[in-house]
């Protein structure tokens, strides 16, 4: 049964994992995963590899590399029950297969070790995961804009991320706050990013820590009439962030997303009437006149500042 739902669960993802064979971070990063299996298993190469199995096959694995294999397994199942998104379970996968892997190398022979650790740093260094480029309506922030755009309209309650692009937990959650601003957004709800690793000022005016050891890395703030209304995750007395899952329906309904959007969108209405008896005139009856709509902001917001 287990297998009949790996299965299914291959072929739903399949046109993902597709996309991601063509990324050089993923087709890098599996290499890597999977590079002391091939070493202990390549023809020509194991015989010369040393082993603590009695029979002395060096061929395969021994008691204590299995052991360590065993527990990586354990640590990754344990990693990926708060993981939300595919793309967290396949990071946490490498990021510990990596650490096994080192401490296998370095125990089977300190020059494999020192080799395979200088590829994990230069690969550190030089391949990053590749950024959320999906469908999105979200306006992109600096810190000269964020404050004229949270204070320009009272009437407009924002939801704003703020994250690091170093961050993997933030770049999990990419799609799951794209998808909401896909369903949320109108003119009276409207969500906002801003990228606090590179704007430091923010960082420190909304008091949201780049610290690691914080763990406040991605925080979603709710303002409404320029001012914070709530956060999460929460922060304790000790500059900590309180444990909180950035899933979809933790969103939904932590924020009131539902009513915000309702009430957003009896506020349209009242914008369309105040306009139209701003303009006061209507186009005549049969003619080809159409009346233009604000679509040039629809169009740029989504764009990512370059």
């Amino acid at each position: 049964m287990a297998l009949i739902t790996g299965l299914f669960a291959f072929l739903y993802h399949l046109p993902q994992i597709y996309k991601w064979l063509l990324k050089p971070y993923y087709v890098t990063s599996v290499f890597m995963t999977l590079a002391f299996l091939v070493v202990r298993k390549a023809p020509g190469l194991c015989e010369h590899l040393a082993t603590d199995r009695e029979d002395g096959n060096s061929c395969d694995f021994d008691w204590r590399e299995v052991e360590i294999l065993m527990f990586l397994s354990a640590i990754v199942m344990m990693k990926n029950r708060r993981a939300i998104t595919l793309d967290q379970h396949i990071g946490n996968l490498f990021m510990f297969s990596k650490v096994a892997n080192v401490i296998l190398f370095f125990r089977l022979d300190i020059r494999l070790g020192i080799l395979y650790l200088a590829l994990c740093v230069a690969f550190v260094m030089t391949c990053k995961p590749p950024l959320y480029m999906g469908p999105e309506y979200i306006k992109y922030f600096s810190d000269k804009t964020i404050d004229e755009e949270l204070q320009k309209d009272s009437r407009v309650t924002w939801i704003v991320e703020f994250y690091a692009n170093w961050s993997s937990d933030c770049q999990s959650f990419a799609p799951v706050f794209a998808n909401l601003s896909l369903k949320y957004n109108c003119p009276g709800l409207r969500f906002g990013k801003v990228d606090i690793g590179r704007y430091g000022e923010v960082s420190e005016k909304y008091r949201v820590s780049t610290s690691p050891l914080s763990k406040q890395l991605p925080s979603l703030l709710l303002f409404q009439g320029g001012r914070e209304v709530m956060r999460r995750p929460m922060v304790d007395t000790k500059g900590r962030a309180v444990s909180w899952t950035f899933n979809e329906e933790n969103i939904i309904r932590e924020f009131n997303l539902n009513e915000l959007f309702q009430k957003s969108k009896k506020l349209n209405k009242s914008f369309g009437l105040k306009e139209e008896n701003q303009n006061g005139s209507q186009p005549e009856e049969g003619s080809d006149e159409v009346p233009e709509t604000d679509n040039s902001e629809q169009q740029t917001e989504s764009k990512k500042d370059q």
